[in-house]
């Protein structure tokens, strides 16, 4: 019959060689396979020996289609590799700085997913709005302590990333932080920000935010929002850690261990910490009546140049006025608004470094008209001294001026309120700046612009690899630091030329006082990147540091 002929044997392949997809055609000589024995599987979707797995073909036309040139071992960032995107454990296999530094500067389309170090006992997930809100508090004592805004952000990053919460971007600006968190591709994004209105100087606040980041980002610690909220209420709770007479003994060790630094004796010394202690009390009245910033600094300005141009009046024998008023000069400028703002700039946040620097502007403006007006007034009382010319001649006394700036720099990190813990690192560390800097400038005749440089250089080194050695901020052990290269003679001799209505070599010497600080500030952040290349860059990113980029395409 018909129907019996079609039958499922009658359909079936003859041979082997009809059925497999892999024999080739006839007459190219190649060997033949042997039949694979009883038992074993065959299929037509068997790679034959000698074949190395690859990906499938798509079809002609298709719009998944990869490029000719691509290979599974080479393959661009752009494809998403056979094994997933990597998951990458928030280990202590280098800094939570580094790590998130790293993550920040890779983009947003690259970024390998997170894992997170702080779990939740039930399977809701994280309470976004209270993670967001712990977050931008913490970025509030940072920016406010004074850290750079790559730093804040980092932070912030992390702090997210320990929770679970990915897809979010922080953003910080001078007065204002924000973060944004995209739970999917089609809900909607949770935008928070929190405003900066006031700033402080405590480094020791600031160490202890970094640390309770050091134990959130730790997969060794567990610490719930709980737990985290109580640590960062008992921050802000904390008192300081030097009573109000001390920080004013500070101020007035810092300027008579300057005015030592520049040629002055013991009398000199003296003057100058009388001075600045006074114009400490003045600018603490003045912030208890509200005014701002600005006034404080021109008060604050006046008492060590007012006791400087007295004591010329007086025509007190062996007495450098100029060293009294430089000394107090010393203790007013701001050097670590600075540092961050030339940081800010340096990585590519330069709302915020224009808005520090304008800072840094302002602040150094009023120090000026302070002193002006007092030196203005003595030369019209008859201070005649007040020489220009020789204000304050070269001075060859290394070991003394090694003890000053080590007292400068102890003096500024009382100050700064730091930790009792790191005022011997850092006083060490000024020590090591002013040495290589009387190196550079006295003994090998540099400029003073790059033996500036290279001196900061080394103190944002060593204040980096400190600061890693702890896990904790580089500020404290580099802001005090820079005390000693600080221009305060450049800027006292600018102003005296102005007061002398020589105004050609008052702006000169005011711009080389420009020039100094902002060698300063590039040596402390160019210091800072050369020591994280001694450092072990996060292997599971890939084990490389990207570079800031923001404007440039290279």
């Amino acid at each position: 019959m018909v129907g019996e002929s079609d039958g499922p044997e009658d359909r079936k392949p003859q041979s082997d060689e009809v059925r497999s997809a892999f024999v080739p055609p006839s007459g190219t000589g190649a060997t033949p396979q042997a039949t694979p024995e009883d038992g074993s599987t065959t299929s037509e979707f068997a790679i034959p020996e000698g074949f190395s797995p690859e990906a499938p073909a798509e079809p002609e036309g298709s719009a998944f289609t990869t490029p000719h040139t691509y290979s599974a071992q080479n393959s661009p960032p752009v494809f998403t590799p056979a094994h997933g995107i990597p998951m990458v454990r928030l280990s202590k296999e280098a800094p939570w700085q580094d790590r998130m530094r790293t993550m920040l500067r890779i983009p947003v389309h690259e970024r390998p997913a997170l894992e997170a170090v702080q779990r939740r006992d039930d399977e809701s997930g994280p309470a976004i709005p209270r993670v967001l809100d712990l977050t931008l508090r913490i970025g509030e004592l940072l920016l406010a302590g004074g850290e750079g805004a790559e730093d804040v952000e980092a932070a912030m990053f992390g702090v997210t990333q320990a929770y679970g919460l990915e897809r979010c971007e922080p953003t910080v600006t001078f007065t204002l932080l924000s973060i944004s968190h995209q739970p999917s591709l089609v809900d909607d994004p949770v935008t928070a920000s929190r405003t900066v209105r006031r700033r402080g100087t405590d480094y020791t606040r600031l160490a202890a935010v970094y640390h309770l980041i050091d134990d959130i980002t730790s997969e060794d610690v567990e610490v719930s929002l709980e737990e985290a909220y109580r640590g960062l209420a008992g921050i802000r709770r904390n008192r300081h850690p030097y009573p109000g007479w001390a920080l004013t003994v500070a101020n007035g060790l810092l300027a008579g261990a300057a005015s030592v630094l520049v040629g002055g004796g013991a009398l000199v010394f003296a003057a100058a910490m009388v001075g600045a202690m006074l114009g400490d009390r003045l600018a603490w009245l003045l912030a208890g009546r509200g005014l701002p910033e600005f006034y404080q600094f021109a008060v604050a300005a006046m008492p060590p140049a007012a006791v400087g141009v007295a004591l010329t009046l007086a025509d007190v024998p062996d007495l450098r006025a100029s060293a009294v008023i430089t000394g107090g000069l010393f203790a007013l400028l701001p050097g670590r608004a600075l540092v961050a703002g030339v940081q800010d700039g340096l990585t590519g946040y330069y709302i915020t470094a224009s808005a520090r620097l304008l800072e840094v502007i302002y602040f150094f403006i009023s120090i000026v008209m302070g002193v002006l007006i007092v030196i203005y007034l003595g030369l019209q009382l008859g201070a005649d001294t007040l020489d220009a010319e020789a204000a304050l001649p070269t001075v060859d006394r290394p070991v003394v001026q090694i003890i000053a700036s080590m007292v400068l720099t102890f003096a500024f990190a009382i100050l700064l309120q730091q930790d009792r813990s790191t005022v011997l690192m850092v006083t060490m560390n000024g020590g090591v700046a002013w040495v290589i800097y009387g190196a550079l400038h006295y003994a090998g005749n540099f400029s003073p612009v790059p033996s500036t440089a290279i001196a900061a250089g080394l103190v944002g080194l060593f204040g980096q690899l400190f600061s890693r050695y702890r896990y904790a901020s580089a500020l404290p052990y580099v802001t005090a630091a820079i005390g000693p290269l600080l221009p305060g003679s450049a800027t006292y001799f600018g102003m005296l030329y102005i007061a002398h209505n020589d105004l050609d070599k008052g702006f000169a010497s005011l711009t080389k006082a420009a020039a100094l600080a902002l060698a300063i500030a590039v040596g402390v952040n160019l210091g800072g990147e050369i020591s994280r290349l001694f450092m072990r860059a996060p292997e599971a990113l890939g084990g490389q540091r990207r570079a800031a980029k923001r404007t440039r395409g290279f």
